[in-house]
C-alpha cells in the first residue's frame, strides 16, 4: 500500500477502525497500544481475516512507536471510556495526560502526519494534541461531527422509513450535550427535514442525537459506542487519503470563522491531501448562531479547566 496510517489504541474503536482501513484497502495500517499482546493479537487476527475479506493491506500490532514512523495519518483513539453516569468530561484530566504523551511519540516520528483525534473530550483532546505537537491548524483536527451527523442521519432515516443513502445532515459545535444539529440544513433526497415531519418530531430527533453516545453506554453497561466512530474517522482518513476533498463537520481550529476564535469546534470543513484545505462557513440564523455561541463556550470552559490541571 502506498499510504501508512496508525491507530493509538487497540481497544474497540482502535481495532475496528484499523479493520475498516484494512478493508476499504486504504494504507497499510500499524495498531498500537500499551498492553502487550493486545495489538499484536487483534492485527494478526485481522490479517487472517484478509484472505476472506479479499485485501492486501499489511496490518502490524506493536507496543512500541518505532513502527509509526513515516505514518501519513494517526488515528488517536486511546484513553479511558466512558461508563454509565460519567459525562464525556469526567475523563479529561486522565485522558489529557494520555494523549499528551501520544501526540508526542507520534509527532516526532511522523512529522508531516495528519493527527485525527477521536479521544474524549474530543474538543479539549484536540487543544492537546496541537499544542504537544506544534503542527499547523490543518493537521489536528477532530471526529465529532461526522459521526453526530451520521446519528443524526439514522434517526431521520428510521423516523421516515427511507434509505440512509437519501439523508443528508449537518451538526456542528462542541462534541456533547451543546452539539448543534441543523434541521434546515438536513435534508432527504434534497428535502429538507422541516418540510417532511413535525417540529415535535424534530426536535425529539435533535435531542437524541445531542444524546446519542449517552444513549448507548447506558446500553452497554460496560463500554461505550465504538462501530459507528470507527466508520466515522476512517471516512475522514479516505477523504484524507484519497485527496477526495469532501465537506464533512470537522473541530478544527478556528481564529474567528462563526465568530469563535482560539477554539476547536465542529465547523464544516472541506478534507483533501494536506488535510483541512477550507473552512466552510455556512449563514446561521440568531437562534443557531446563539446555540453554537453556547456549545463553545462550554468547550471553552473546558479548556480553562485543563491549564489547571498538572496532566
Amino acid at each position: 500500500m502506498d499510504k501508512k496510517v496508525t491507530v493509538v489504541g487497540a481497544g474497540n474503536v482502535g481495532a475496528t477502525a484499523a479493520q475498516r482501513l484494512a478493508e476499504k484497502e486504504l494504507c497499510d495500517v500499524v495498531l498500537v497500544d500499551i498492553i502487550e499482546g493486545v495489538p499484536q493479537g487483534k492485527a494478526l487476527d485481522l490479517t487472517e481475516a484478509a484472505p476472506i475479506e479479499k485485501h492486501d493491506a499489511h496490518l502490524t500490532g506493536t507496543n512500541s512507536y518505532d513502527a509509526t514512523e513515516g505514518s501519513d495519518i494517526v488515528i488517536i483513539t486511546a484513553g479511558i471510556p466512558r461508563k454509565p453516569g460519567m459525562s464525556r468530561d469526567d475523563l479529561i484530566s486522565t485522558n489529557a495526560g494520555i494523549v499528551k504523551n501520544v501526540v508526542k511519540e507520534v509527532s516526532k516520528r511522523s512529522p508531516n502526519s495528519i493527527l485525527i483525534i477521536v479521544s474524549n473530550p474530543l474538543d479539549v483532546m484536540c487543544h492537546v494534541a496541537f499544542e504537544a505537537s506544534g503542527f499547523p491548524k490543518n493537521r489536528v483536527l477532530g471526529m465529532a461531527g461526522v459521526l453526530d451527523s451520521a446519528r443524526f442521519r439514522a434517526f431521520i432515516s428510521m423516523e421516515l422509513n427511507v434509505s440512509v443513502e437519501n439523508t443528508h445532515a449537518f451538526v456542528l459545535g462542541g462534541h456533547g450535550d451543546t452539539m448543534v444539529p441543523l434541521p434546515r440544513y438536513s435534508t432527504v433526497a434534497g428535502i429538507p427535514i422541516t418540510e417532511l415531519m413535525s417540529q415535535d418530531r424534530i426536535e425529539a430527533l435533535v435531542k437524541r442525537t445531542a444524546n446519542g453516545g449517552a444513549e448507548i453506554v447506558s446500553l452497554l453497561k460496560t463500554g461505550s459506542a465504538y462501530y459507528a466512530p470507527a466508520s466515522a474517522a476512517v471516512e475522514m482518513a479516505e477523504s484524507i487519503i484519497k485527496d477526495k476533498k469532501k465537506i464533512l463537520p470537522c473541530a478544527t481550529y478556528l481564529e474567528g470563522e462563526y465568530g469563535i476564535r482560539d477554539l476547536f469546534i465542529g465547523v464544516p470543513v472541506k478534507l483533501g491531501s494536506t488535510g483541512i484545505e477550507e473552512i466552510i462557513e455556512i449563514k446561521l440564523t440568531n437562534d443557531e448562531q446563539a446555540a453554537l455561541n453556547k456549545s463553545a463556550a462550554a468547550v471553552k470552559e473546558l479548556v480553562e479547566n485543563l491549564k489547571n490541571l498538572n496532566y
